[in-house]
């Protein structure tokens, strides 16, 4: 099975004997850490096994790839068609990323961009993985809401800081706990977060955690106790195939697979 939004699939292989690599933490990557990415580049009868060595240029990128925001680990380690699905490794020997993409110069009258490649955090897809091998399909902790940070001319007429419910999908653990359009969140579990901070959250929950919303709500002040719930996405095979994204002054181009063969998503 695979996830469509963070372009992960999961591989059954009927083989013994094999040696698996350890699975690391990467909240503990750090900027400037040495790094190497495996994969097999341009061709995968010529150059299987490649292994390229860069650091850690940044984490926590967010980037919208064929239409996907997800947080990336940027790399400098050389990142070409065919590595994409390859392993990015610490120095300990364990895997802190997937490498999924590379950015590159959008015409050939731009000036080059080389060595700046992503991988997807390992910490952002464990549970995805899990949950495909042990469920056979996807399971995400949601309350159904979409949100935005109160702005700055919201405050000025006399809304508190926080954060504002857009919308609250029908059925969903936020509409059986009483949350509604317009409310504005101004803490959860009484600690004061912005939007980014509340998905996040919500991500780390497990399903049926319960937590608090202080919400305000046309002038009056109230306590919601929410129980987050399970969202249920197919894990089956997306046949779609998407090749780039266009970006400001380039793209992002996804590598194709470790096998050398598949220059997009599918």
């Amino acid at each position: 099975g695979g996830d469509i939004q963070t372009d992960v699939a999961v591989l059954h292989i009927d083989e013994t004997g094999l040696t698996a690599l350890p699975i690391g933490d990467s909240s503990k990557a750090r900027v400037g850490e040495f790094v190497l990415a495996i994969g097999d580049p341009i061709s995968a009868d010529e150059l299987s096994g490649s292994v390229t060595f860069g650091i850690v240029s940044a984490l926590s990128r967010e980037i919208n790839i064929e239409g996907f925001v997800n947080e990336y680990m940027q790399t400098d380690a050389a990142v070409n068609p065919g590595n994409s699905g390859g392993p990015l490794i610490n120095m300990r020997g364990e895997v802190i990323g997937v490498t999924n993409a590379k950015y590159s110069s959008s015409s050939s009258s731009e000036a080059s961009i080389d060595n700046i490649g992503f991988a997807i955090p390992i910490n952002s897809i464990r549970g995805i993985v899990e949950s495909i091998i042990e469920k056979g399909y996807i399971a995400s902790p949601y309350i159904g809401v979409s949100v935005l940070d109160v702005s700055e001319e919201m405050k000025l007429y006399g809304i508190p800081a926080g954060i504002t419910i857009h919308s609250v999908a029908e059925g969903s653990p936020a509409e059986a706990a009483g949350v509604k359009v317009g409310d504005v969140i101004t803490a959860v579990n009484d600690t004061a977060m912005d939007s980014n901070a509340l998905v996040d959250f919500v991500g780390s929950s497990g399903i049926g955690d319960e937590f608090s919303l202080a919400i305000y709500r046309q002038g009056e002040t109230l306590t919601i106790t929410i129980t987050v719930g399970e969202q249920i996405q197919s894990a089956l095979a997306n046949e779609e195939t998407q090749q780039t994204q266009t970006m400001p002054q380039g793209q992002f181009v996804q590598p194709g697979n470790p096998f050398g063969e598949f220059g997009g998503r599918k």
